[in-house]
This record gives structure tokens, C-alpha cells and sequence, in this order.
């Protein structure tokens, strides 16, 4: 991180957590804030699902909700972004204050509940944006007043899917009442029949992957996988934010709402491990909770992860973070002799089961 980035995340952590949210994206679509361009290696390039990356360091879901900064996003290093959650119709979201960050545990809490601005605006920007390298992909969410959740889902991907590389099913944000209780194995079967119909009358067929929670059992699992392998989705990520608290020191730890940060890293990679041993090969797996170094996103492409995600870290660290994660990454495969990231895939998954 340099003095100008340093002195930023300084300035931005004096203010209220979602107002200096708002600042950060202005930043980058302002052209204020500094970018290191692609980063890739022969080592660092690889295939998710059939999508060339050129890393595997991703952007997750929640930081540009509305696709509002697309372009630069693209160069900051990361080597596919994920924007959204986006809804069919425009929500507000749960009133405010609803982000907090846990300073002292290297964390976030955040109940957004969704706040978008729909399905029309955010496919409208999507089918703006200019085509790269940096595959672009959707968080598909429902309307907390829907009457068919599950619909909503099928109504965004086909509204929005022509303008995207990829798609997420998020049934795991604890921010919106029962939402959760779609990943249960019938709910989740129908909801995926759907949404996969859905993916069929595109003229392209983008991958759809499904993201997770990471408060689930084993016998949760091994359901989720059953049903993700019989409907056709391209893969698996965990995991979004957790219901636990264990071991917060920050004052706001009781705050209601999605942990992110540090203290999902080991819960999320054991999930991943146990996932990674479900699946057996025959799913790709995303990995996210936790990561702010480039050991642990090694560690969680050891655990099983085809590519990773990250998000929290940039609080503390800044948009350099995605770069300085891919660069020391390629060094950790180096060093292991490994001449490509597949190559490292689930080496060291025993370790976390």
C-alpha cells in the first residue's frame, strides 16, 4: 500500500462505513483512485467454469451492488468481478446505520438487505459496459416483499444474462427474512430448475454458480452438493457472511447481520475442504470468507478453491490489495513448483477436514 492509498483508508475510516463506501466507488469512476492494471503470470492464468481468467483473485458480490464501476474494477487487478446483488425491482434496503466494521478483529457486519436499483437499471449498465479480459458476473437476489423468491431469481438472470459472463444464486445473505431457507434440498432443486430454464433460452449459455452459507452441517452439505450435481450449475462458492460471533472483540459485535473479514476465514475454508471432498473434482469451487493475504487465498485453492473471492480485506488494505494477493500468489505456486494454479487444487484439502 502506498502513502496516497494509506492516507485514503485514513481518511475514509474517520467516516461513517457507508458513506465511505459511496466515496471509494466514486473514486474509481472519478479515475481518482489508482490502478495497477491486469495482473497474470502462465502460472496465474486459468479457466472457472470454462471462463478464461488471468488470475484467480476475484472481486465478491456487495461492493458495486449497481454496477456503476465496472471499468475500473476491471483493472484493478482482479481477475473476474462480481457486482450486485441485484433484485427485479429497486429496494432500499434495511434502514440505517446497517455497516459496521469490527476494527480490532479485522472484520465487517452489514445487514444491507439488498439495496439495488433493479433489475432495468443495473441491465441497462451492464449492456453498456465494454468487454475485456476481467469476466463480469451478476448476483442474482429476491425481493424481501416478493411473493416468489425463487422466481425473482429466474426474472433477473433473464433480464440480465445477455450482458453477463456469469451468474450467482445467492439463497445465503442472512439479511433478508427466510431467505436462507432456500438452500433447504426441495426448495433449492425448484429454485434451480427455474433458474436454469432461465439460462437455457439465452443465446449464450453463461455459467451459474451458487453461493453458500457458512453456517451449515455436514448433512446440510452433502444436500446442497446432491442438488447442485443434478441441476446443471457450473459450480459452488463458499461462503457468504456468518450468524457466529466466537471470539469478536469490537464493540459491535452483537450488531445484527452478515460477518465478513478474518474470523470467517477458517470457518469458510473448512466448509470449502468438506465441499471440495463432496464434490470430488466434479464441481468448481469459489472460495471466499476471510482472505487479506496471499497465503490465504493459497490456502484456500489448497483446500480445494478453483479460484477465490475477497472483499472485507479492501477495507483495511485498500483496492491494491487485489494485485499484491495475485503477485504474492504466483510466488507461493513457484515456490511449490507448481506451473499452474489447477495444479495446486485441493493439495493440501486434508488439512482442513
Amino acid at each position: 500500500m502506498n502513502l496516497v492509498e494509506r492516507a485514503g483508508l485514513a481518511l475514509l475510516h474517520r467516516m461513517d462505513p457507508e458513506r465511505a463506501h459511496a466515496l471509494s466507488l466514486l473514486a474509481l469512476q472519478t479515475g481518482l483512485a489508482p490502478l495497477p492494471g491486469p495482473v497474470s503470470s502462465p502460472r496465474l492464468a486459468t479457466t472457472l467454469a470454462g471462463l478464461p481468467l488471468l488470475n484467480p483473485v476475484g472481486l465478491a458480490a456487495g461492493y458495486d451492488k449497481n454496477a456503476t464501476a465496472i471499468a475500473p474494477l476491471s483493472r484493478a487487478g482482479f481477475g473476474f468481478v462480481e457486482v450486485g446483488a441485484a433484485t427485479p425491482l429497486p429496494q432500499p434496503g434495511n434502514p440505517k446505520p446497517r455497516l459496521f466494521r469490527l476494527t480490532e478483529d479485522r472484520a465487517a457486519i452489514n445487514r444491507f438487505g439488498f439495496n439495488n436499483d433493479g433489475m432495468t437499471a443495473i441491465g441497462l449498465r451492464l449492456s453498456q459496459r465494454k468487454r475485456g479480459p476481467v469476466p463480469v458476473g451478476l448476483n442474482l437476489g429476491a425481493n424481501k416483499t416478493s411473493d416468489n423468491r425463487a422466481a425473482d431469481f429466474t426474472r433477473v438472470l433473464a433480464h440480465c444474462g445477455p450482458h453477463v459472463d456469469f451468474a450467482t444464486v445467492n439463497v445465503s445473505s442472512p439479511n433478508t427474512e427466510r431467505l436462507r431457507d432456500l438452500q433447504g434440498p426441495a426448495a433449492l432443486t425448484a429454485l434451480l430448475a427455474g433458474v436454469m430454464d432461465a439460462r437455457s433460452s439465452l443465446a449464450t449459455a453463461i455459467p451459474v454458480f451458487l453461493k453458500i452459507a457458512p453456517d451449515l452441517t455436514d448433512d446440510d452439505l452433502a444436500q446442497i452438493v446432491e442438488v447442485s450435481l443434478a441441476s446443471g450449475i457450473a459450480g459452488i462458492i463458499a461462503t457468504n457472511t456468518t450468524l457466529n460471533r466466537d471470539g469478536l472483540k469490537s464493540q459491535h459485535k452483537a450488531e445484527a447481520g452478515g460477518l465478513s473479514g478474518a474470523p470467517l476465514f477458517e470457518r469458510s475454508t473448512r466448509v470449502l475442504a468438506r465441499l471440495s471432498q463432496l464434490t470430488d473434482g466434479k464441481l468448481p469451487l469459489i472460495g471466499v470468507g476471510g482472505i487479506s493475504t496471499a497465503e490465504q487465498a493459497y490456502a484456500k485453492i489448497t483446500a480445494g478453491a478453483s479460484a477465490v473471492q475477497l472483499y472485507t480485506a479492501m477495507v483495511y488494505q485498500g483496492l491494491s490489495v487485489a494485485a499484491h494477493i495475485a503477485r504474492g500468489l504466483d510466488q507461493l505456486l513457484a515456490r511449490d513448483g507448481h506451473a499452474t494454479v489447477a495444479a495446486a487444487i485441493g493439495t493440501r484439502r486434508t488439512a482442513w477436514l
